[in-house]
């Protein structure tokens, strides 16, 4: 029997997760310590017509990457998936150390580990809601003695539970040694996604990357102040051009209320739909390798339950 991806509302089969945005977030209520509220996602209404505007666009599913220091609320979640009739997919870990509750200090790994194994097999804030894959991560070009603790939390979760991993990079950076981690752990790294992986702009950093089995996720695109999307585009042609098409996620992070349109802001859910893919085509990337990066690439990321 083929294995299924874990959403909100339940498990599905792998065919049914359709269109996918594998790195975004719905509801963000970052801790008082981070001053810059823009990345407070809190509005229902304008969240929910976000995601309205992504699923007429032609989305079917997006995985929203908030963890539990980031202010997570699998409620809002579930309400927004039954109303837009998108997949969600939400995630039980963590983003960084700046963020981290102080229990994250006092307990063990092992008792983090039953926190999260808790979120993909009981349920996510109180609800029923599961989620469908562990996060961990790091910071610019370190990684701090919590955050490894709390990745190989991760990994033990993984393994007794089988669901994927998605990696924060801070500035694309300290993706290799976070998979050193979970693998020193048992985790098979082809069940791991680096994200944050095209801030740091290197054609040789992603190759090796996706040599060692891991998913590349290029999720800044739109976003011009770091660099246009030019370079983007030259960074998939290159994975695409030594073979990992089939390793590669597509995305925009949109966590920010200046990035959505509902909030104010922009280019919006849209943008990747109605803009970014008619650019690939235009610069001769063929329908087949888009199909594969935005439909069978984060099915097979996901589906292990």
């Amino acid at each position: 029997m083929s294995k299924k991806i874990r959403t909100v509302l339940g498990d599905i089969n792998k065919e049914d997760l359709g269109f996918t945005y594998s790195h975004e977030h719905l509801w963000t209520n970052p801790p008082a310590s981070q001053k810059d509220r823009d990345l407070e996602l809190t509005d229902y209404e304008a969240s929910v017509s976000e995601l309205w505007r992504f699923q007429k666009a032609g989305g079917n599913a997006l995985v929203d990457a908030t963890t539990l220091d980031y202010g997570r609320d699998a409620s809002k979640l579930v309400q927004m998936s039954k109303e837009t009739g998108v997949n969600v997919v939400a995630t039980s870990g963590f983003n960084k150390h700046i963020y981290f509750p102080k229990w994250v200090d006092a307990l063990t790994i092992d008792e983090i580990k039953q926190k999260l194994i808790r979120d993909v097999t009981i349920g996510m804030d109180g609800t029923e809601a599961k989620a469908g894959f562990l996060k961990s991560g790091a910071w610019n070009q370190l990684i701090h003695p919590l955050e490894e603790k709390v990745t190989r939390a991760v990994a033990r979760a993984q393994l007794e539970t089988g669901a994927p991993v998605w990696l924060h990079t801070e500035a694309g950076t300290m993706g290799l040694e976070l998979l050193d981690i979970l693998e020193e752990e048992g985790v098979d790294l082809n069940l791991v996604g680096v994200g944050h992986s095209d801030r740091n702009a290197d054609p040789y950093y992603h190759l090796k990357l996706a040599e060692r089995g891991a998913y590349v996720q290029f999720d800044g695109t739109s976003k011009i102040k770091y660099y246009p999307d030019s370079t983007r585009v030259e960074l998939i042609k290159n994975m695409i051009n030594n073979g990992f098409a089939h390793k590669l996620l597509i995305s925009a992070d949109m966590g920010r209320q200046c990035y959505l349109h509902a909030y104010g802001g922009g280019p919006g859910f849209e943008y990747i739909l109605k803009k970014f893919i008619p650019r690939l085509l235009d610069e001769g990337i063929s329908q087949s390798d888009i199909d594969t990066i935005f439909i069978e690439n984060p099915a097979n990321w996901l589906a292990h339950f």
